[in-house]
């Protein structure tokens, strides 16, 4: 695949956008990135122009945009903070879809997430479909990637499930553990944005793996791959919940939140969908299974580049 044009990825230093950029770039594209974190390292060098967000200054960020074919969207917060907030996340997504239309940009490949639901009394949900539906109103092509749990070397929840198993002798799961999740490889999450963005179909896209799991098995599996089998059980969510905000105050961090235990209860990171991905957790784990939550992957530490007061990349 060879691709043309000028292509902008949001969130180029971080997680899922990193992967997406050089897979563009590997496919011969141009491209521009927009973040808060301009004072980051730039790990593609000259290849990758580097953009600040702009969200409070739309005319500067249709400007960063101008002459954008495709545009790949990976910004969004995982969790509610003092510094950042789901409702300023969505805020701020709107004045990019706006800026990005009025730019001429032909086409937006959007990172959502499994099951959206406006409805939902979850704002991660509730704001990703409210997002879904905005992009649908711009009138602009646009490819929808809903993946459940995005794993690979800089993953934070397989990781730091790796990185509790190494240090506790039980682990609890919240409830019977056994709601299902489906993680995709970040590298296949890259490699069918790109291929989206070549496309011009209108398209909404479950963007799982071939793998699915009960959370307790997940658990079991990864203990069993990094030989650290422990104990699995049950706990209720409020203990569950309060003994990640122990781990999370330790670490100096949010290990896991009340929203996203009642997400991953609800079975929210599973759909009934063939496989957009190739590669299997358990294999990619046993391939790295000596490193494998061998350090904690810190959320709030990855944000230490991120402007104040705005959001960083999640996806």
């Amino acid at each position: 695949m060879h691709l043309e044009g000028l292509h902008a990825v949001t969130g180029a230093f971080g997680y899922s956008g990193k992967y997406i950029a050089q897979r563009l770039l590997d496919a011969g594209a141009h491209v521009v990135t927009l973040t808060n974190s301009t004072d980051r390292p730039n790990p593609f060098g000259e290849r990758v122009k580097v953009f600040p967000f702009n969200f409070d200054d739309p005319a500067g960020m249709e400007e960063s945009l101008r002459g954008v074919t495709t545009l790949y969207n990976t910004y969004w917060v995982r969790f509610n903070h003092r510094t950042f907030t789901h409702a300023r996340a969505v805020e701020n997504t709107l004045r990019l879809f706006e800026a990005a239309r009025r730019a001429g940009v032909q086409r937006i490949v959007h990172i959502s997430i499994t099951n959206p639901d406006e409805h939902s009394p979850l704002e991660y949900f509730a704001g990703k479909d409210r997002l879904e539906h905005a992009l649908i109103g711009t009138g602009m092509s646009y490819a929808i990637l809903r993946p459940a749990v995005i794993f690979g070397k800089e993953d934070i929840l397989i990781n730091n499930i790796a990185w509790i198993l190494r240090r506790l002798p039980v682990f609890g799961v919240f409830g019977d553990g056994l709601y299902r999740l489906q993680p995709i490889y970040v590298g296949d999450l890259a490699e069918l944005a790109v291929t989206q963005g070549a496309s011009r179909a209108n398209i909404i896209v479950n963007a799982i793996g071939p793998e699915t799991f009960t959370y307790r098995g997940l658990v079991q599996t990864v203990g069993e791959v990094i030989g650290a089998r422990r104990p699995i059980v049950g706990v209720s969510p409020m203990l569950g919940f309060a003994a990640g905000w122990v781990i999370g105050n330790l670490v100096g961090d949010v290990l896991i939140t009340k929203p996203e235990i009642e997400g991953l209860m609800a079975s929210l990171l599973y759909v009934d969908a063939p496989p957009a991905g190739s590669t299997r957790l358990t294999d990619w784990a046993r391939a790295h299974a000596t490193t494998l939550g061998k350090q904690y992957a810190n959320e709030l530490a990855r944000r230490r580049w991120t402007a104040r007061g705005n959001s960083s990349n999640r996806a």
